[in-house]
């Protein structure tokens, strides 16, 4: 099965200089934990929730003023909407991402997240394995 068969095509998005709160608006509004950040159709970046809560929150900025460009984590890992599901799995393992950004000539056009592997039977068994590597401690902060 392909990325493109279980991918979420609406998707939203933030341009880095928008608010850190515009974009937690956002997630709450999709109830999703991360956003990519775009410059016209192109992926610049991706902003989480934990990016929110560490790099702003806890660091006692004021998110209201503080631009996403500040917190966002810059050349985000991104797949193909033709890339395989189990190779898309093996990247969000080995990176340690609950969410893939999925790009098609330089543009996003989608995302798979965990979940969505998870619900195809067939992949249930590598969302897990991807699942155990991705909780892993992750000493980046």
């Amino acid at each position: 099965m392909k990325v493109k068969d279980i991918m979420s095509k609406d998707i939203a998005s933030v341009k880095s200089d928008d608010s850190i709160a515009s974009a937690a608006r956002l997630m709450k509004q999709y109830n999703v934990g991360s956003i990519p950040v775009c410059s016209q159709d192109k992926i610049v970046g991706i902003i989480t929730d934990r990016d929110i809560a560490v790099r702003s929150v806890a660091a006692g900025q004021d998110a209201t003023k503080q631009k996403v460009r500040d917190i966002m984590t810059t050349d985000p890992t991104v797949g193909s909407p033709e890339m395989n599901v189990n190779d898309a799995a093996q990247i969000m393992s080995d990176r340690q991402i609950r969410r893939l950004p999925i790009v098609e000539n330089n543009s996003l056009v989608g995302i798979v997240a965990l979940g969505d592997i998870s619900l195809e039977p067939s992949y249930s068994d590598n969302a897990e394995e991807a699942l155990k590597d991705i909780s892993k401690p992750n000493k980046s902060f």
